[in-house]
């Protein structure tokens, strides 16, 4: 067992809540295991995950990011992580930049900041690049079923599933069935949508993490999912139950735009006790 003290910052991006480490300063050998035992609400600090970040050793970035679920696994990208990661760094005096290259598991993202007069960084904007669209029903198993909806790859695999009513939907039941479905070998976030007046309704299921407040890439693939579905235009405002995110998908570049706040809700230490 390893007893380790380090430094953390808690952040969420509308409710999106993830435990942030800089790996320059506090290097953590098994962060699949960490993941697990920060994340844990009652004996750890409680979050959707561990994300470690850093400076870029390399020239075709700035920063570096990586990414686990509360279950440990490691994901590959998470938009409202990678807004977080935009703010604190900025306001910590990491860098003086107002456009940021974050590289991840998924590529190289572009962070835009919106900085107020006072130095503070009010929201994010992340070109979340190109989407990937499947047909995920071709060659299901004789008897197998997959409910009706979207296949969309942000880096991430999504399934976006379109309700006439959202509050009928068991999200952890559904969730946990699909996340794990045999047209899913990597396993898939789940997204639950109703178009409304006011926007898009959605609730999340994360695979790694399950019920979540707000997923960037799945709102993401939801307003792409709603636009290839004549359901809405190319931008879309996404109604998670953390908050809003705007979601735009430019017709001259094909690429999706990411934007909303990023909160750091509170610093600290903690002994971290792994295997």
């Amino acid at each position: 067992m390893m007893n380790q003290t380090i430094h953390f910052i808690k952040m969420h991006g509308a409710g999106n809540d993830y435990i942030f480490v800089d790996t320059d300063l506090y290097p953590i050998d098994n962060p699949e295991a960490a993941s697990v035992i920060l994340s844990r609400y009652h004996t750890g600090i409680g979050s959707d995950g561990l994300v470690l970040f850093g400076r870029s050793s390399s020239s075709d970035a700035d920063f570096t990011m990586r990414i686990f679920n509360a279950d440990g696994s490691e994901g590959l990208m998470c938009g409202n992580a990678s807004r977080c990661i935009g703010k604190y760094v900025y306001e910590s005096g990491m860098t003086d930049k107002w456009q940021i290259r974050l590289k991840t598991a998924s590529g190289v993202k572009i962070l835009d900041l919106g900085v107020d007069d006072n130095g503070l960084v009010e929201s994010v904007t992340v070109d979340m690049l190109a989407p990937v669209q499947e047909d995920r029903h071709l060659f299901l198993p004789e008897g197998e079923e997959l409910p009706e909806g979207v296949f969309v790859s942000m880096g991430n695999p999504h399934y976006v599933i379109f309700v006439d009513n959202i509050n009928d939907v068991d999200v952890a039941k559904e969730g946990t069935k699909l996340e794990n479905h045999s047209r899913f070998p990597e396993r898939c976030n789940i997204e639950f949508a109703q178009v409304r007046e006011d926007g898009i309704r959605v609730r999340v299921w994360e695979r790694g993490s399950g019920i979540t407040m707000a997923c960037g890439t799945g709102a993401c693939a939801t307003a792409v999912a709603a636009a290839i579905t004549g359901r809405s235009s190319r931008q879309s405002r996404i109604i998670m139950d953390g908050g809003t995110l705007n979601i735009e998908w430019r017709e001259d570049d094909g690429h999706v735009y990411l934007s909303g706040p990023a909160v750091i809700a509170f610093e600290g230490t903690v002994e971290l006790k792994c295997p």
